[in-house]
């Protein structure tokens, strides 16, 4: 991928990830973090909903994409955003008791003429 191609993906997936904060926060998600870095990993989204923290994995694909959003997050991509999230769990809400447990999310969006978007989550994908 050129540095052009490079930089118009990292644009799509900054609106991607904006859109899902924003589809999230309306339905009563709170949002603790974006982009959070977990020693060499990255998750995308951290939220609370109620006493459940939810690690979201946010998907988007560009024209002529051969895989569809939900479907490109492989076996490898699940175990290092689930290794992450374990971390982030041991070292930041383990005990903290207003919290139950952690789940991981996946969010498709489609992003459509004019600025709009397309939200998709999947609870408890993996």
């Amino acid at each position: 991928m050129n540095r052009a191609g490079g930089a118009e993906a990292r644009r799509r997936g900054t609106r991607a990830e904006q859109a899902v904060a924003a589809h999230l926060a309306a339905a009563g998600f709170e949002i603790l973090e974006t982009n959070l870095r977990v020693g060499r990993l990255e998750l995308d989204l951290v939220a609370r909903d109620g006493p459940v923290i939810a690690v979201i994995e946010v998907r988007t694909r560009g024209p002529g994409a051969r895989v569809r959003a939900l479907d490109s997050v492989d076996a490898q991509k699940c175990r290092r955003v689930r290794s992450a999230g374990e971390s982030l769990w041991r070292t930041r809400f383990s005990r903290d008791m207003r919290v139950d447990r952690m789940r991981f999310d996946l969010a498709a969006v489609d992003l459509l003429p004019e600025g709009q978007t397309r939200v998709e989550i999947v609870k408890a994908a993996f």
